[in-house]
């Protein structure tokens, strides 16, 4: 197994945990509100609106891990099990779950259905936030990794905004991991904005809401004009708005970009230690798939 591949994995998936516990401090605050309370926020401290300890993190992660259990559990993909683990997510009182993410859970539960009708609302960030292991699944499988990116997402979000960015921003950790450089990512996201041209984020619009949209839109800016995982994923959630889910994904992809070596040992060690540890495994189990 490629060790730099699998360091870069690790920083993807790790980064993502960082961020959203990171993120989720500050979550709905404005940058204003930020600055008045915490200066410049840049500890895993918990608290929040959630009240959370410290290195806890939320829905993010939480659907993240659930997703890669389905995919570990049955050696490749299994619609109806993502769907169940996720609807074990939800009974579990999980701190905090998005309102398109429950209405299609709930949809699941009550009448068997995996994916829903189109919808203008179904234009979230929650599809795009938990879609790491499938692309750590299909690093090689191209075709794969769209149909069960578009399947899972459509469990509870059913919408092309929800799907571009999506297949988007998986497509930019592929190439980070698999060491291709920022070009690949750049290209990927020209590709999305031709196709979508909300999703245009110079000059950055300053919004961080929980709208696919704006979740990109910050979450590029900040990746593409830093020069550092840290600086990165601090700018980010200081950004407020939905900041455990922007920071969630601009530590993915600062963290397949600088690699595990780039995150800061005393966020690491502030993580929730049994989702560092199930991160941990979940990794090295679905690369292995792509053997």
């Amino acid at each position: 197994m490629n060790e730099r591949l699998m360091n870069r994995a690790l920083g993807a998936y790790l980064g993502f945990a960082c961020g959203d516990a990171l993120g989720a401090t500050v979550e709905f605050m404005s940058p204003k509100q930020i600055q008045k309370r915490y200066g410049v926020h840049t500890e895993m401290i918990g608290g929040g609106w959630l009240g959370l300890e410290p290195g806890q993190v939320t829905d993010d992660t939480q659907m993240s891990l659930a997703l890669g259990r389905a995919i570990i559990d049955h050696h490749g993909w299994n619609l109806r099990a993502v769907a169940d683990n996720f609807l074990a997510w939800l009974d579990s009182d999980p701190p905090d779950v998005g309102n398109t993410c429950r209405r299609g859970i709930l949809r699941y539960r009550d009448e068997g259905l995996l994916m829903g009708l189109p919808r203008e609302d179904d234009a979230g960030n929650g599809a795009c936030m938990r879609n790491l292991p499938v692309v750590l699944a299909t690093l090689d499988r191209p075709d794969d990794f769209e149909v069960w990116s578009l399947e899972q997402s459509h469990i509870t979000h059913h919408n092309p905004l929800s799907d571009g960015a999506t297949l988007a921003l998986g497509r930019m950790i592929n190439a980070l991991i698999n060491g291709q450089g920022l070009e690949s990512c750049l290209l990927e996201v020209e590709r999305l904005i031709n196709q979508y041209s909300e999703f245009a984020y110079t000059p950055y619009p300053g919004k961080a809401s929980g709208f696919i949209v704006d979740t990109v839109q910050t979450v590029l800016h900040y990746f593409f004009n830093t020069d550092s995982f840290e600086s990165c994923l601090i700018s980010t959630v200081n950004q407020g708005g939905d900041a455990d889910t922007t920071g969630a994904l601009a530590g993915m992809l600062a963290g397949a970009k600088y690699g595990l070596e780039q995150i800061p040992m005393r966020w690491l060690a502030q993580l929730d230690r049994r989702v560092s540890a199930e991160i941990r495994g979940q990794v090295a189990t679905l690369i292995k798939m792509n053997s």
